[in-house]
């Protein structure tokens, strides 16, 4: 039964890696997957999953305006004419970035096509605020799983995600500021807090 997962860490806890792991499982058994990501984060190229290990691999960028459902629909149909099979999973990197209604047409290709989407991203900012994309998968996903790694500063569990300018947490400003990790650590809450305090 087709489903829509999220599933969300904090930096550097592997959610790129593990797209690109699904979907070479998917590829591995001759079946085909749909692979987008947020055109907001451009930083190895708009279109494109990287990882912080090297792995990268091309993807459909998803603009604001892009409607996912009918984008699916589309694929899934010229690939039945095209004798190369249905979509059997819908990827998406930097879910974060999604907007309501990308999320709500993610939940479309589930219930009328269904395609299980797993979408993987931030859950929440620098500032500890839920993004759009993310807020609206922790409503509407069937399956949320957290994808877990440890604190920059003592090895802990982070949950949390610390901008760095200069070497100096900043608290203040733009929600989206892209970047890895020269401007951001996964810090455990009492870091995110104390970052140059022994715990």
């Amino acid at each position: 039964m087709a489903q829509l997962f999220f599933r969300y860490g904090a930096m550097s806890s592997g959610k790129s890696i593990e797209i690109l792991k699904v979907a070479h499982n998917y590829e591995a058994q001759g079946r085909k997957i749909a692979l987008l990501t947020s055109n907001v984060d451009d930083r190895s190229g708009v279109g494109t999953v990287a990882s912080r290990i090297g792995l990268h691999r091309k993807a459909m960028p998803i603009s604001e305006d892009l409607n996912l459902f009918n984008y699916v629909s589309e694929l899934n149909k010229s690939d039945v004419e095209s004798g190369n099979g249905r979509v059997a999973c819908v990827l998406i990197d930097e879910a974060q970035f999604l907007k309501r209604h990308h999320v709500l047409e993610c939940a479309k290709i589930v219930d009328e096509l269904k395609i299980p989407v797993m979408a993987f991203g931030l859950k929440n900012d620098f500032q500890n605020h839920l993004f759009e994309g993310s807020e609206n998968l922790l409503i509407f996903a069937d399956k949320v799983e957290e994808m877990k790694t440890i604190c920059h500063y003592c090895g802990h569990k982070a949950t949390m995600n610390l901008r760095i300018n200069s070497g100096k947490p900043v608290y203040e400003g733009e929600q989206v500021q892209i970047g890895g990790d020269e401007s951001y650590y996964p810090v455990c809450r009492f870091h995110y807090f104390h970052p140059n305090k022994q715990r």
